[in-house]
């Protein structure tokens, strides 16, 4: 039965990505990433981390989607023309990805070295340890995060304001 799930999030999410990326209207695209984000959290819960998966809800399918939504409808974005794809944008994607691909597999190779910093949190399953494994370790990649989240915004508010002008 795990494994009718997960292949039901997974496709569902991968059906989702497609629409994110194909759809012309900012909404749709939205609503899509919503339904991305809620497989992502359907995936935590069969791996057991149920706080996760209600974080990953209740933050990112609730608030950041929510202010994304806002922001499109406050600006009035409308459907986007599909540009002519030049081939040097295809490279540079396929480049793209490609170079991200080995940086994942490189970076997978030395996961096991933080299995005991995170044995911390599984032992007490507190949100206390949590909390102090986030905001300790992993403060800068949390802030990381939080900058991120506010580049992209930054990002859809200048490619919107340049349509109203």
């Amino acid at each position: 039965m795990e494994n009718f799930f997960f292949w039901t999030f997974v496709l569902t999410m991968i059906g989702s990505g497609i629409g994110v990326i194909a759809n012309k209207n900012p909404v749709a695209s939205a609503m899509n990433l919503v339904l991305m984000i809620i497989c992502i959290a359907g995936l935590f819960v069969l791996l057991g981390a149920y706080f996760l998966a209600a974080v990953q809800v209740l933050v990112y399918a609730g608030a950041v989607m929510v202010l994304f939504l806002f922001i499109i409808m406050l600006l009035d974005l409308k459907a986007e023309q599909l540009a002519n794809f030049r081939m040097l944008g295809i490279v540079g994607g396929l480049l793209t990805v490609l170079l991200l691909g080995i940086g994942f597999f490189l970076a997978g190779k030395n996961i096991t070295s933080l299995v005991g910093k995170t044995d911390k949190v599984i032992q007490n399953s507190s949100i206390k340890a949590l909390g102090e494994l986030l905001f300790g370790n992993y403060a800068l990649a949390f802030e990381a995060v939080g900058v991120l989240l506010l580049i992209s915004m930054i990002g859809v508010i200048i490619l919107s304001k340049k349509d109203l002008d």
